[in-house]
């Protein structure tokens, strides 16, 4: 907020949270798009990880086995409609770039109703499929039942988990990173005292922790959704106006659609590998997904640049300032190198400390150290890789990197698993964790040959853009 003295009063004006993307330099812009990003999904990492945790020192490790080993599942239902939000972003961000009120209108109120119907979906489909899917990635026998209830409770907030995520993309596209940051605070302190009074109090084990996750996600999306209705500018949410416009639902699904299904084939991958890695018994299984989720920080911190691409790239399509967009790329890779190459650097060298918050059994912790090994000192390939897929679908290509993702990311793990990882001799965690950064690098730089083809085909349609910069 900015004070403006005026006589002996303070008038309390409301600052703008938007960021002009257009001019300017960008690196500096960028890094303060991302920073309370940054914070805000570490925040959401942190619902997950504080289940973890506490389950892991109240309740036991087939808890805190049961419910880290759910994750690739909750992704594999959700990064569907994710992907949407993804849409969402994208064209928001042209509309505010190019100064269309009336069609950040049409995006905003088609946009909120699209996250009802999908987190609806959603719980529909997780609490009938998740029984289903545990077994057929072998969950272990005494994790099973404990995994089938945690899901079944999560999933009722899908929801409110949707209606955020489709508001906060709304935020983002303007360059509104901060007020998320504060609704996920809130909701994060939350979730962490909610932890502790159903798990160590009430003695709810897995049901606890579900229950206090979705009743910090309503938390978060409630706040959201009276943050768009008090707003006064061109994000203002109307619920008397809330349409599904088809324009708008078209051009986000174009977009959204092979996002999400990107997504939803990577985590069918991420499922495979879990399957794997659950043959190898329930101390593997607790060790891979305490590393898994330390890993998830690294990775949440790195996604930021992610999506800094689609709305720093998204802006300057709309505005037709296509000359800013190496400057962007420039800028994104060398952050997200960076954040991912001092991160993971360090949770390797911290790695049986951290290792340490989430159990206390040695056995265990040397399961995840076997993990972090290979995982963290390779991470910053994972971001890299991601942000070319942002450049991508900022420039309006989202089909191109979806194929790419899928033959060079996923078609390449499950390819590992099924021959490497069956060979006797290679029939070991560690084959199966390697499969991840030799599969970050491919993709990458597959991805970087499309991005050059493509910004060659924009340089031809759009002449005068680059020759008035040059001039």
């Amino acid at each position: 907020m900015v004070l403006k003295y005026k006589g002996r009063k303070w008038d309390i004006l409301a600052k703008s949270y938007s960021m002009d993307m257009c001019s300017g330099p960008v690196l500096g812009k960028m890094l303060r798009f991302s920073l309370p990003l940054m914070a805000s999904g570490v925040l959401q990492l942190l619902f997950n990880a504080a289940d973890v945790v506490v389950l892991g020192r109240f309740a036991g490790d087939n808890s805190m086995g049961a419910v880290g080993s759910t994750s690739s599942l909750i992704n594999l239902f959700t990064n569907l409609f994710i992907g949407l939000s993804v849409g969402v972003n994208v064209i928001a961000a042209r509309a505010h770039g190019a100064g269309s009120k009336k069609d950040m209108q049409d995006v905003v109120h088609t946009a909120m109703p699209v996250s009802v119907i999908s987190g609806l979906l959603l719980m529909a489909a997780g609490i009938v499929l998740a029984p289903q899917m545990l077994i057929l990635m072998d969950a272990t026998e005494n994790q099973l039942p404990l995994a089938v209830q945690y899901l079944r409770i999560y999933f009722i907030g899908m929801p409110a988990t949707m209606i955020y995520n489709f508001g906060a993309a709304i935020l983002r596209s303007v360059g509104d990173t901060k007020r998320p940051l504060y609704f996920l605070t809130a909701a994060g302190v939350i979730n962490f005292l909610l932890n502790l009074l159903f798990v160590i109090v009430f003695k709810m084990d897995v049901s606890g922790v579900a229950l206090a996750t979705i009743i910090s996600q309503t938390v978060s999306a409630v706040l959201t959704v009276i943050c768009l209705i008090k707003e006064s500018g061109s994000i203002h949410l109307d619920l008397k106006k809330l349409k599904i416009h088809g324009h708008i639902l078209g051009s986000i699904v174009r977009v959204g659609l092979p996002a999400g299904f990107q997504g939803v084939i990577f985590s069918l991958s991420n499922v495979v590998i879990q399957s794997s890695v659950n043959s190898f018994g329930d101390t593997v299984v607790s060790g891979n997904s305490a590393a898994a989720s330390i890993e998830g920080f690294i990775y949440m911190a790195m996604n930021t640049f992610y999506q800094a691409a689609i709305s720093f790239t998204g802006q300057n399509v709309g505005a037709k300032k296509y000359d800013r967009i190496p400057r962007i790329l420039a800028s994104a890779l060398l952050s997200v190198a960076a954040t991912g190459l001092i991160l993971g650097v360090t949770g390797f060298i911290f790695g049986r400390q951290l290792l340490g918050i989430y159990s206390k059994t040695d056995i265990v912790i040397d399961a995840g150290m076997k993990r972090m090994s290979i995982i963290m000192v390779t991470y910053f390939l994972c971001g890299m890789m991601d942000v070319m897929v942002g450049m991508l679908r900022g420039l309006g290509y989202s089909i191109m990197p979806m194929i790419v993702s899928l033959v060079g990311a996923c078609g390449l793990r499950i390819l590992w698993i099924q021959t490497a990882f069956r060979i006797e001799k290679f029939h070991t965690t560690t084959t199966i964790y390697v499969s991840y950064p030799i599969s970050w690098g491919i993709t990458f730089l597959t991805h970087l040959i499309c991005y050059l083809i493509v910004w060659r085909k924009v340089k031809k349609k759009n002449p005068e853009m680059f020759i008035k910069k040059a001039e």
